[in-house]
């Protein structure tokens, strides 16, 4: 007798194997490891602008031996159902599931956390593919493109080969390199800060500050003086009392911002986290902007606050969101049992685990009340301002009980009443500057684009992690500093391209977006207002001139070849020093000033574009050979001796012509294809020659515990560690 048998599809394995936990018998679960259909990278070929913007869909190479595996599953199944997660990414691969596989009646379930009464609950209520959510997908995917594109190809031409532009990341940029022009320009201010350490009769001593600045070392110094020999006394005290309500359960941002502020954690490592805690089970899905919570979480939420911090510490809330585009059905992110003091299965998981659990209870907790307190100390008969002290006690903790890293650095006053006597321990001045804005910290970036409405939740993580791979921006420890290449980038747009990049232009394009998943608004006519008007703005732009100088350099240093003016010029790898006189003077120097030993012909013409000559010059990794036509040309001559080195033995797997050769790059060593161009296939680890017995791809060298690993990286080959635990 036939079983029946259920076939289930998610994304990623760490999900199909939890939810395959809750199903039992008569169900197997399989993930789609990601999406399986995508863009070509060519643009000619992404998308049909002329019928309506159709994308042309292909398979991702990678993923065919896991489709097939899946539409056998399929065909030998009595019913597929598509659990991919509950946003418009999710959506539209369960459709690309659908189409691919061939499903007649594709039937949807959703859930915000993987639980059994989740899990069990969705299955007894399965839909359709919601096809405006896929649409919106769909549009916001053909829009990045064609604008990414577009706008990439003309900044090519102009500024620099190599650079790229995007919808949202341009925008992101312009915000960064606003406030860096705002850090150049400000002019500090030279002031004064005179404070005065007091003791009361009873209690612990408080610093006072003076409530002028003076503005000059002598003023300073004549207040220290005259606060140096009097008798000191409490003025005044003003106390008012104060509540400060705990904050929603958290959102995508607000996670995002909380980990990076408290755990240092930048928001692509906090999400990678999340991730893990939501396929395993530990919390609610964590792409939401809503912080609203169903009534059975506020429950279990209230009776964990009410057996943790007592009856006094309960006072149920509830919380609206302020975005006009979240949507109130989804959940904030919050733990599916907060009853679990701990999860996660490293210590990022467990610590993002804990800010999650914290934020959630506190959100269900009293208010804490304060009594803000502030003393005003002077002398008498001396002239000089009056000294204040603020700070405040806490009088019932309330939700700071359950948060305490909440309660900031308020200073805590000693109880005093006007009249008191003090006693000077020491009085000083300070000299300060005044301190220009302070650059944007990720979490800090994260809520300026939430604020001004650029981009949403769920790509808020991948836009600072472009920015820092294209090289527009170093991480220094939390802030965000705009490299020389992100400056030229982003003043090239705003120059040029204001209008696109501009905060109203990008939240009114998210707007209309979000409008396609409601379906109030028609994909095809929404990306042709945008298209033509865009193509003829950078159709019009192909005639200005290259921007070849990012100003003069400092005449202290002259061309080290003909002793002319130099001027800064941008390279792959940053600033340097050039001839005003380039190309008839090829003098240049580095960006510190030291000199840039100039190319100089070999005397060979180029043997793969015949117009060019090989010179010689010097680059990262020292001096080479390459053709004088780059970036149209780039051949670049091996050294025998070094190619010779570089060579596997290895055949390329994918156009059977050329041998796996050792290159090194911008993140260090790897092995490609020796028909480059023509052929780009590489690997990031040295090939052992053997394939992979369940893929086909090259097996590379692995580690002292995994010798050797499958180089693609969606085979469960490639992490065999991982596939020898699930077995």
């Amino acid at each position: 007798m036939r079983t029946h048998m259920k076939l289930v599809i998610v994304e990623s394995p760490a999900k199909a194997k939890t939810i395959e936990k809750y199903l039992g018998e008569g169900f197997t679960v399989r993930a789609s490891v990601g999406h399986i259909r995508d863009l070509p990278k060519s643009n000619k070929d992404a998308v049909d602008i002329e019928n309506g913007f159709v994308p042309r869909y292909q398979m991702v190479k990678e993923k065919q031996h896991v489709i097939d595996a899946i539409h056998k599953e399929a065909e030998r199944a009595d019913e597929v159902i598509l659990a991919t997660d509950p946003d418009r990414e999710g959506e539209a691969i369960a459709w690309h599931l659908s189409e691919t596989i061939g499903l007649k009646n594709p039937k949807r379930i959703v859930f915000t956390e993987i639980t059994e009464r989740a899990v069990q609950e969705a299955l007894a209520h399965p839909r359709g593919i919601d096809e405006e959510l896929v649409k919106a997908q769909e549009a916001r995917r053909v829009l990045d493109r064609l604008f990414g594109y577009d706008l990439s190809g003309l900044v090519w031409k102009k500024v620099r080969y190599g650079l790229s532009a995007g919808r949202v990341q341009s925008p992101a940029l312009r915000i960064l390199m606003e406030r860096e022009r705002e850090i150049r320009a400000f002019v500090p201010e030279k002031f004064w800060v005179v404070s005065a350490d007091l003791k009361p009769k009873i209690g612990k001593p408080f610093t006072a500050t003076c409530v002028e600045e003076p503005k000059s070392a002598d003023e300073a110094e004549r207040i220290v003086k005259a606060a140096q020999s009097g008798k000191w006394s409490v003025r005044s005290v003003e106390e008012t009392e104060a509540v400060r309500a705990p904050r929603p359960p958290f959102t995508t941002s607000t996670l995002q911002q909380a980990a990076s502020t408290r755990l240092g954690f930048s928001p692509s490592r906090t999400m990678r986290a999340a991730q893990k805690l939501y396929e395993s089970g530990h919390i609610t899905y964590m792409r939401t902007d809503s912080p609203n919570l169903a009534k059975e979480a506020q429950a279990m939420l209230i009776a964990t606050v009410r057996d943790e911090f007592g009856e006094s510490y309960v006072s149920p809330r509830t919380y609206k969101t302020k975005a006009k585009t979240a949507q109130e059905a989804h959940e904030a992110i919050r733990p599916t049992n907060a009853k679990k003091l701990s999860r996660g299965a490293t210590d990022d998981q467990k610590k993002v685990y804990a800010l999650i659990r914290i934020r959630a209870l506190a959100s269900q907790t009293a208010d804490a009340k304060i009594m803000r307190t502030k003393v005003t100390a002077n002398i008498s008969d001396k002239g000089i301002p009056d000294f204040t002290a603020n700070g405040s006690r806490v009088m019932f903790d309330g939700w700071l009980k359950v948060d305490p890293a909440a309660r900031g650095e308020d200073v805590e006053l000693p109880k005093v009443i006007s009249g008191d006597t003090l006693e000077l321990i020491d009085a000083h001045a300070e000299g300060k500057e005044t301190q220009p804005p302070a650059r944007y910290s990720e979490a800090g970036l994260v809520k300026e684009l939430e604020k001004r409405g650029i981009g949403r939740p769920s790509t808020y993580a991948t836009i600072i992690k472009t920015l820092e791979d294209r090289g527009y921006v170093d991480k220094q420890g939390r802030t965000l500093l705009p490299t020389h290449t992100g400056d030229v980038v982003s003043t090239f747009l705003e120059d040029h391209f204001g209008e696109y990049i501009s905060d109203t232009f990008t939240a009114e394009m998210e707007d209309e977006l979000d409008e396609i998943a409601d379906g109030k608004r028609e994909y095809g006519k929404t990306l042709k207002s945008f298209y033509g008007p865009f193509k003829k703005a950078v159709k019009g732009k192909e005639k200005i001139p290259k921007l070849t100088s990012m100003g003069d350099a400092p005449a202290e240093f002259p061309c080290p070849i003909c002793s002319g003016p130099m001027e800064y010029k941008l390279s792959r790898t940053g600033r340097f020093m050039s001839c005003k006189r380039f190309p008839e003077c090829l003098g240049a120097r580095k960006e510190d000033g030291s000199e840039i030993a100039p190319p100089k012909e070999i005397g060979e013409a180029c043997p793969q574009c015949k117009d060019g000559k090989l010179i010689e010059r010097e680059g990262r990794f020292g001096r080479f050979i390459a053709c004088s036509n780059y970036p149209k040309c780039k051949f670049v001559k091996q050294d025998p001796n070094e190619l010779e080195r570089a060579k596997t033995g290895v055949e390329c797997p994918v156009c059977k012509k050329g041998e796996m050769m050792e290159r090194r790059g911008k993140f260090g060593v790897f092995y490609a294809c020796s028909n480059y161009p023509q052929c780009k296939h590489a690997i990031k680890a040295k090939p052992t020659g053997r394939t992979c017995p369940e893929c086909g791809s090259l097996m590379m060298e692995g580690t002292k515990t995994i010798p050797e690993r499958c180089s693609n990286k969606s085979c469960p080959n490639h992490n065999p560690h991982k596939k020898a635990k699930s077995q």
